[in-house]
């Protein structure tokens, strides 16, 4: 089609950093699984023997050494990822590759859940936990951390690739490791650097394991938001709340896990709640959506009768892949002001370019100039294109209703 899909999930705006948050907690959590977790009282040892010969400053460079390491190891793969995934997006078009994506993260999430090991030779491992001197060797530990972790960490790693892979953009997938890392490596950082809270550390225990199952319902709904666009918009709502829903009632009271602190029978309940509570927030929003805007295919006929009607156009591309796209249908276009200006002003069309099959939608990406998806293009009562209000990403409903007004205006 002459573009590069952004499939499925272009992060943005508030959406990103809400993203990028939620990836740095999971990297802190990551921490609290079965093979991490030994690795804390080692890292600690590794800079409390150079806490008595070593300056507070010299032991924070070791530090920032140690946290850059392992920044590095998992940024070039994010940005790895990233390239060799950037043709994707056409292939999540094909409900048979979104259908063997999910399979695999559900694979890996089965690893999580205990039904098999992701095993590395011995050798490897031994090589990856040995000292090295220095600052160098402070680095090196950091570069090979992911290594010794990988057991635990790896099928949430690999799930979060997979991911990445299909947003094809090098910097999102560099910034979404780097944040995964600094979740991982921060709190072994303080830690060694404040060693007055290692007494605080719980013991290690069973518990770890309802960690590794959290990070496995991860993968799960990771693999649900993946075929989420071969799915009809209700099948899709019941869909994701009920893994909510299953990831709830397990976690937080089907698993039988125990720990030796009191705290963690109300972290199980409260984390079993709130994925009831998003479950439940799923479903309701569902219930109350309005009927959304009403869109015709785009003909040369209603074009003509638009502009022998003094009537503005709105031409929308979009494809089912289009995490951006789905947004402005789910919010935008259900607003109840901006379907009602669009019933009574304006004739509203829809591009759905999600397949390849249609010849005059290929013409009209190259026509129009479209890059991507999602683009919305507005047409004055004479036809021609408003340059100025084309969009190329999301808005809410009140800046679109502005630029619904603009269109209305004449140009003078």
């Amino acid at each position: 089609m002459g573009q590069r899909p952004e499939a499925p999930g272009t992060l943005y705006g508030w959406a990103m950093i809400w993203t990028l948050f939620g990836i740095f907690i999971g990297g802190m959590a990551l921490n609290l699984t079965p093979c991490v977790y030994p690795m804390i009282p080692i890292t600690i040892s590794y800079f409390g023997g150079r806490s008595g010969k070593s300056h507070r400053s010299q032991l924070i460079g070791h530090g920032l050494c140690y946290i850059g390491g392992l920044s590095i190891t998992n940024s070039v793969l994010g940005v790895f990822a990233a390239l060799t995934g950037g043709l994707m997006g056409a292939l999540l078009q094909n409900p048979f590759v979104l259908s063997a994506i999910a399979l695999i993260l559900v694979g890996f999430a089965a690893s999580l859940f205990g039904f098999w090991e992701l095993r590395l030779p011995t050798g490897l491992i031994q090589a990856a936990s040995k000292s090295y001197a220095g600052y160098l060797g402070t680095l090196f530990m950091g570069l090979t951390i992911g290594v010794v972790a990988a057991p635990c960490i790896g099928p949430f790693v690999l799930g979060l690739l997979t991911w990445v892979a299909s947003m094809g953009s090098p910097w999102l997938g560099f910034i979404i490791f780097f944040t995964l890392s600094l979740g991982l490596g921060l709190p072994l950082f303080f830690l060694a650097v404040f060693s007055g809270n290692i007494q605080k550390l719980p013991r290690s225990g069973e518990w770890m394991l309802w960690v590794r199952k959290l990070m496995g319902w991860v993968l799960v709904g990771m693999a649900a938001y993946f075929i989420r666009p071969i799915l009809p918009k209700t099948t899709e709502v019941f869909f994701l709340a009920a893994v909510a829903l299953a990831a709830g009632l397990h976690l937080g009271w089907i698993d039988r896990t125990t720990a030796g602190f009191h705290a963690f029978k109300w972290i199980k309940a409260g984390s079993g709640l709130i994925a009831i509570i998003i479950a439940t927030l799923l479903i309701g929003t569902w219930a109350k959506e309005g009927p959304g805007v009403t869109w015709q295919p785009y003909t040369f006929k209603i074009l003509s009768e638009a502009r022998t009607l003094k009537k503005p156009v709105i031409i929308d591309f979009s494809a089912d892949w289009c995490s951006s796209c789905r947004e402005f249908e789910d919010l935008t276009f259900h607003n109840k002001e901006v379907v009602k200006q669009a019933e009574q002003t304006f004739t509203m069309i829809k591009v759905d370019v999600t397949s390849k099959e249609n010849p005059l939608y290929e013409q009209l990406l190259k026509d129009y100039g479209v890059k991507g998806v999602p683009t919305v293009i507005f047409l004055d009562r004479q036809g021609n294109e408003r340059r100025d209000l084309r969009l190329v990403d999301f808005i809410p409903a009140d800046q679109f209703l502005s630029r619904m007004a603009e269109a209305q205006k004449p140009v003078l």
